[in-house]
């Protein structure tokens, strides 16, 4: 009799299971956003929400959560009940956190509903610079260790980890000078400071259009929309092609055992919303590229993206924690 009970039971839950999912989202939903209003993660979410809210057909109510890096959102959500009712837009920092020593919570134990776009680095030099090319910028560095200043934000960051990715494909033994965001470190380089600085797109843009500086190269396998005259990085490394693509993403994420209807209702709305001109317009004037992917594709993207940028930051000596004992592959 327990037995028939519990079996009773048992299939009353799923029975109830199956109806919500079936009736999803019967009211508004959460999405928790991991930095502050304003900022670029807040930003993306605003821009694709509205197109989203239409598809799903009930409101998005956004939090902004900020702080430990993105930790205390990341685990917010990870707390939530598992109906799809609260999902987290999230950037790349969660997959460095166990490597930094923030948090033990990466993107493995979540559902990426929607990898929505990355952005793209690009290594720049003031405009009267004697590097016409990456190549140039190269061969100088190998003639002359550590003469070269490159303008950084510490270990760990952008500039940091693009190096370190360079390094790893072929000599670039250069002098890291740190300043306080990307945004110093370029008008320190427009003052002859520093000699070069990877940077993103987003960062550099305004100065590259007006004239001040000169792009040498784009951080990606192949030229991107935004500059479609600067040749890709791999002109000058093809070694580097092997870490490609690689730069800071935005994405939306659930718990991992959130219903499959509901993950499948949520990807279908998130990918009209990448899809919508509102977003596709934000998208192209921060100069960053729409990826639109979910599922085993956007899952496949993560585990390649922490690889190397965990060991990145292991060469680098910026990592806490050696991705060898978190189970990390060198790429």
């Amino acid at each position: 009799m327990l037995r028939k009970l519990l079996g009773a039971a048992a299939a009353l839950s799923m029975m109830a299971a199956v109806a919500q999912a079936a009736d999803y989202p019967e009211r508004e939903v959460l999405g928790v956003v991991m930095w502050g209003a304003g900022g670029a993660t807040d930003t993306v979410a605003r821009a694709v929400n509205p197109a989203v809210e239409q598809a799903l057909g009930k409101p998005i109510v956004v939090l902004n959560k900020s702080g430990g890096a993105g930790a205390i959102s990341t685990a917010f959500v990870a707390a939530a009940p598992s109906d799809g009712y609260t999902f987290l837009y999230g950037a790349e920092n969660p997959q460095l956190h166990p490597i930094m020593g923030v948090s033990k919570l990466d993107y493995s134990g979540f559902y990426p509903v929607n990898i929505l776009g990355r952005g793209v680095a690009v290594i720049v030099v003031p405009s009267g610079s004697k590097y016409q090319t990456m190549q140039e910028l190269l061969a100088d560095i190998k003639a002359n260790p550590a003469m070269v200043k490159m303008g950084s934000t510490g270990p760990g960051g952008l500039p940091s980890t693009v190096a370190a990715l360079i390094k790893n494909s072929v000599d670039f033994d250069v002098t890291a000078i740190p300043f306080d965001g990307e945004g110093p470190g370029l008008t320190a380089m427009l003052g002859n400071e520093v000699d070069f600085m990877p940077a993103g797109i987003s960062a550099a843009a305004e100065q590259i259009k007006a004239g001040t500086m000169r792009a040498l190269a784009v951080v990606n396998g192949e030229a991107v929309e935004s500059m479609p005259d600067v040749v890709p990085i791999t002109d000058a490394i093809p070694e580097m092609a092997k870490f490609l693509p690689w730069g800071p993403f935005y994405g939306v994420f659930v718990k991992s055992d959130v219903p499959d209807d509901v993950k499948a209702k949520l990807v279908a709305a998130f990918g009209v919303g990448a899809k919508s001109s509102e977003f596709v317009t934000l998208m192209a004037n921060k100069g960053n590229v729409i990826m639109n992917i979910s599922g085993d594709e956007a899952a496949a993207f993560l585990k390649k993206w922490q690889q190397v940028t965990a060991w990145a930051l292991q060469d680098s000596g910026a990592a806490k924690v050696s991705p060898d004992s978190l189970g990390i592959a060198r790429p």
